[in-house]
């Protein structure tokens, strides 16, 4: 790993697509409790609407305004060039993100991103993990509640089970929260690129090093009662799952022999089914394009929830870890998932990034493999709960 030397750029953060409804939480977010010596900036397509944005930021912590557009590839090569870590919202990321990744990992520059899309992050993976690792540049995706709270929270789940030894953990996720035009937007165009979605696993699983002489696994079974945590387990198609078994792959402390499984945690059996229909019904009208522009038309992006509603919004993730003869119950515990944490997360992910002390990684990597402790750290002083609630 040769890491270029990027200490004479003009800013420590950059935050692309700002304008958008995360992207302005997120710049109010870094507004009010980053450093007074970070140097940010923020970006997008629109300088009119950035400068609006900065304006109604704090005097003392406004940022610079850079205008990029992906449209456009050299304004994205000069972005990335310009910052120690870019963090980028302009999603869907399948149809908008890679640009922004080719030109961070050729720049040795980091990037953070909110994907929740698992044909986005394998493809990424294939073209531009080679190159990140002879640059230096540390790709990290997922960095809100996709995948943040599962990832370390299952991170924090195995450091609380004995070293060495097979280990299991189950994560259960209770959500109460509503969600913005632009997850919307993203969901419909995952469940209609099923065929492209499969393709993009298979390429990179031709790509990836084994595993050797450890197992990692994270399949989940059926729909069941669990009464460890006391409601329906219905298994969670989400890219979560996929990214804590990719902490596992890089990190010994996982032990010999690890599976994860995850799973919605649901308290009444008929709203447990009516998810079920829920999502499938929703994926079934994401593959007719008329029934596709039609939910997207529901909610635009850059729409979100009001304040009053996020304020009433919660996340609690449940984990049961077992090795070793220990068994560990554990929860990580917040506000607003989709929004208001999702933006304290992806804001402390970049803090993490530029500036704390981190393990020498480069490459495709998870927020538990690159910032593990730190941003756990970091992110319970935030005011999000990380905590054994029963062991034995």
């Amino acid at each position: 790993m040769s890491r270029l030397n990027r200490t004479d750029r003009p800013y420590d953060i950059v935050l692309f697509g700002a304008t958008g409804f995360v992207g302005t939480l997120t710049a109010r977010y870094l507004a009010a409790h980053a450093p007074a010596d970070l140097r940010w900036a923020i970006a997008g397509r629109d300088e009119r609407r950035l400068e609006l944005l900065r304006d109604r930021l704090p005097a003392a912590s406004r940022p610079a305004v850079l205008r990029a557009d992906v449209r456009e590839p050299a304004t994205v090569r000069t972005l990335a060039e310009q910052a120690r870590v870019v963090a980028t919202t302009v999603g869907p990321y399948v149809t908008y993100g890679e640009e922004l990744v080719a030109a961070c990992a050729d720049s040795g520059t980091d990037y953070l991103d909110l994907t929740g899309e698992p044909e986005f992050v394998d493809l990424m993976y294939v073209r531009h993990d080679t190159r990140a690792r002879e640059t230096g540049a540390r790709l990290v995706h997922a960095c809100g509640f996709d995948s943040v709270p599962h990832d370390l929270g299952v991170y924090f789940t195995v450091r609380q089970l004995p070293e060495g030894v097979p280990l299991t953990v189950d994560g259960y996720v209770r959500v109460h929260a509503a969600f913005s035009g632009g997850t919307l937007a993203s969901a419909l165009n995952q469940f209609a690129r099923g065929r492209e979605l499969l393709a993009a696993a298979r390429e990179r699983r031709r790509h990836e090093p084994r595993l050797m002489g450890r197992r990692v696994a994270a399949t989940a079974r059926a729909p069941r009662f669990a009464p460890e945590v006391g409601a329906w387990a219905l298994p969670l198609p989400t890219i979560d799952p996929r990214i804590v078994r990719r902490s596992a792959k890089a990190l010994d402390r996982y032990g010999p022999d690890f599976r994860y499984r995850h799973y919605a945690a649901v308290r009444h059996l008929p709203v447990a089914l009516g998810g079920i229909a829920a999502v499938g019904a929703l994926g079934a009208a994401a593959q007719l394009p008329p029934a596709r522009r039609w939910l997207s038309g529901r909610l635009s992006p850059g729409q979100g929830p009001s304040a009053e509603k996020r304020a009433k919004s919660w996340f609690s993730v449940r984990f049961v870890g077992e090795g070793g003869g220990r068994r560990v119950l554990t929860e990580v515990a917040g506000g607003d998932p989709g929004y208001d944490e999702t933006a304290k997360m992806f804001a402390e992910a970049a803090l993490s990034l530029a500036f704390d002390d981190l393990p020498p990684t480069a490459g495709q990597v998870t927020t538990a493999q690159a910032m593990g402790d730190a941003l756990t750290g970091r992110l319970r002083r935030a005011g999000i709960t990380f905590r054994v609630a029963h062991s034995r």
